[in-house]
């Protein structure tokens, strides 16, 4: 188990893209079935307003911060013949008000040995769950996918 920090962990070199840990929100670190192959975090965005007083002597406007947008969170992962991703979508789509979770992605350094930032994204819920395409010819492996909507996201 990777060792957690408390913030992100600065250096000159960047980090590779391909360390990272899932935690679905169970409240049991260790009840992963499998990891993901593939996960795309979400762009952020905050509306600007466009602000003048009606007596300013220019005539531009201020810009102010509005609303902040999330896009969804996509993990994707070979499929295992577990049904955890499923059925957690069947409590958001039977109405379950205990399915919203608090997701984390965690990056560590290469060695697996520190976490060196982390993704928090708080009540998600799946809103979007697919596969890729089934192929009698085929010789890939065959891909879930999950979409994730949330409320909120922080960054430590």
């Amino acid at each position: 188990m990777a060792k957690q920090s408390a913030a992100a962990v600065q250096r000159n070199d960047p980090y590779g893209n391909y360390n990272y840990l899932v935690n679905l929100g169970t409240g049991d670190p260790q009840s992963l079935q499998a990891g993901f192959s593939e996960v795309v975090l979400p762009d952020v965005s905050i509306d600007v307003i466009e602000y003048r007083n009606g007596n300013e002597r220019v005539s531009e406007t201020r810009k102010l911060p509005g609303r902040a947008h999330y896009g969804n969170v996509t993990l994707r992962r070979g499929v295992i013949g577990t049904l955890d991703l499923y059925q957690w979508l069947d409590q958001v789509r039977n109405g379950d008000r205990n399915a919203f979770r608090n997701v984390t992605i965690s990056l560590q350094n290469e060695d697996r040995t520190n976490t060196v930032l982390t993704w928090k994204f708080r009540r998600a819920w799946p809103v979007r769950y697919s596969f890729s395409t089934l192929q009698a010819k085929g010789k890939d492996v065959l891909v879930e996918s999950l979409e994730l909507a949330f409320d909120r996201m922080e960054m430590e």
